[in-house]
């Protein structure tokens, strides 16, 4: 009867001061609507080069040898440089015009790219691109974990995540859809209406975001916000103490000498790939080069969405749950160390089994769930930290994955494996287990801390004191 109770007081929402529900009711329409937009428009504009290289543009610009690969790479590359720069941004600047103007400037480039003749312009393209869209994964879990304790911030982180994986089912008929009905309209090839249509999509949500996006609680002057719901806003998170660091020397020796920087960074390396079954489209090159067996186009496009839909499933179950169960991330590290595992086992040994090869692919899609926990665990973790130490470790986790990222998807899931990635199912077990040490690891470090805390008088299940909860009620 307590666990149902407990169930009805979440699906409800439970208050600890009066206005709590109203208030979070307010910041969920207009953060998470303009961030999971947002990250769709990013997916989109990030994904139109390989639909524009199958359909025409290859032929059109001469493309030659692996051009593709290296402007890939040069995108890359970008993105890398702009994590850390991008999320300090976010402490300086007003996120309701850093956000939207980034999305105007990638816009700007997609609709540029319509307009090159060779592909060392895309290649120049690329990389600013990729630098502007740096800002949006890391700089929206910096602002989630402002607005929220660590049982909203997982479900939240959740909802952002699947609007990404959306995107992954849903942007390949939306890129095809654009190139059938536009191709040749006005003189223009198809290819080139997808980039000039990707970039205006931009432009509305950056509208919305100058207008409505609600910064962060100490500096929001949105219009839809009550003074009093302002006050709430902040009291519900806890302060730091601690004024924004600035950045020098002591700053940088501060974050490499913390087990912040250093824990999680590895968690989201060793996190990251574990995602690469799903990824780098594993289940699509195992169908196309999968012996005895032939596969149509529909069928090589279809089959492979099943992944990001268990992505998705995964991703709000376990993220609700962790909120529920009070900010237990770690669940999630062994879960997805099991997972990894127990899938690569399967393809290993029952690679003849077409049925169990699928089912594992499709199961590995779980792994997902680790994008939305495991950037919440690191938003609790450094709820008494400043906003800018916070930022660069979070920036710091997704440089990290992407970087190691780049050169191992080529070690262990090059094309030519397949279908068997017999190399990358050993890499996937170890990274499993290395996971599950890792996790462990991170437990440890943060009770010993939240311990010391403790001793300090500082209780982190604290979100407003009796006093501020009396004023607060009084005001609303």
């Amino acid at each position: 009867m307590a666990i149902l109770a407990r169930c009805k007081d979440y699906i409800k929402g439970h208050e600890t001061v009066p206005g709590e529900t109203k208030l979070l009711r307010k910041i969920d329409a207009f953060i998470l609507s303009f961030c999971c937009l947002c990250y769709f428009a990013n997916y989109l504009d990030r994904s139109n080069l390989n639909n524009a290289y199958v359909s025409g543009m290859k032929e059109e610009l001469g493309f030659e040898g692996n051009q593709l690969n290296v402007i890939n790479t040069v995108f890359t590359v970008g993105y890398i440089i702009g994590q850390i720069p991008s999320n300090l941004a976010l402490t300086y600047l007003r996120p309701h015009l850093f956000f939207p103007t980034m999305m105007l400037i990638w816009g700007g480039l997609t609709m540029v790219t319509a307009a090159v003749h060779n592909p060392q312009s895309i290649m120049a393209i690329r990389f600013f691109l990729g630098v502007a869209e740096a800002s949006t994964f890391v700089g929206t879990h910096y602002i989630l974990g402002a607005w929220y304790t660590e049982k909203e911030l997982g479900k939240r982180s959740g909802i952002f995540t699947a609007s990404g994986l959306a995107g992954t089912m849903f942007g390949g008929f939306i890129q095809t859809g654009i190139q059938r009905s536009l191709n040749g309209t006005h003189g223009l090839a198809g290819w080139r209406w997808l980039f000039i249509i990707d970039g205006l999509i931009t432009i509305p949500i950056a509208i919305y975001g100058f207008l409505l996006f609600p910064d962060i609680p100490t500096t929001t002057k949105a219009p839809y916000l009550t003074s009093q719901e302002r006050s709430l806003a902040i009291a519900r998170i806890p302060a730091s103490g601690i004024a924004k660091a600035p950045l020098n020397l002591t700053f940088v020796k501060r974050v490499f000498t913390s087990w912040h920087w250093y824990g999680f960074v590895g968690l989201w390396i060793i996190a990251g790939e574990t995602e690469s079954f799903s990824s780098n489209a594993l289940l699509a090159l195992y169908m196309k080069s999968a012996p005895g067996r032939h596969y149509t186009i529909a069928q090589l496009n279809d089959y492979p969405t099943g992944v990001p839909a268990v992505g998705i499933v995964s991703t709000l179950f376990w993220a609700t749950l962790t909120d529920f169960m009070g900010g237990k991330r770690y669940l999630v590290g062994y879960f997805i160390a099991i997972t990894g595992i127990v899938t690569s086992a399967l393809i290993l040994t029952q690679f003849e089994n077409t049925a169990v090869v699928f089912g594992a692919y499709y199961w590995a899609g779980a792994v997902y769930a680790c994008q939305a926990t495991f950037f919440a665990w690191c938003n609790d973790a450094l709820r008494y930290h400043d906003d800018r130490f916070r930022s660069v470790v979070i920036a710091s986790m997704n440089m990290g994955s992407n970087a190691v990222n780049a050169w191992w998807i080529l070690l262990f899931y090059s094309a030519n494996f397949a279908p068997r990635f017999t190399r990358g199912m050993w890499a996937m077990v170890g990274c499993s287990i290395a996971l599950a040490l890792w996790t462990t690891g991170i437990v440890w470090m943060s009770v010993r801390e939240e311990r010391k805390r403790q001793c300090h008088g500082l209780n982190v299940h604290d979100r407003v004191d009796a006093k501020q909860a009396e004023g607060l009620a009084r005001e609303v």
